[in-house]
């Protein structure tokens, strides 16, 4: 169940990343579902996925990396 609800949260995440407010918000969802070894995984995804995207940066930020 938990690889589910991660792969969930990194669909939504990719779908919703054209507008940075809506990314933070769906984020900041994410942070609070998640597990905390899901949310390490979050973080490396995360940190390849905003590379390309400076408009996501401060997404950044909400996962303290």
């Amino acid at each position: 169940m938990s690889k589910m609800m991660f792969d969930y949260t990194k669909s939504i995440l990719e779908r919703v990343s054209f507008d940075p407010i809506l990314f933070c918000k769906e984020l900041e969802k994410a942070i609070k579902t998640l597990l905390p070894y899901e949310m390490e995984q979050l973080q490396e995804w995360l940190l390849n996925f905003v590379v390309g995207k400076p408009e996501l940066k401060q997404s950044l930020q909400l996962i303290k990396v």
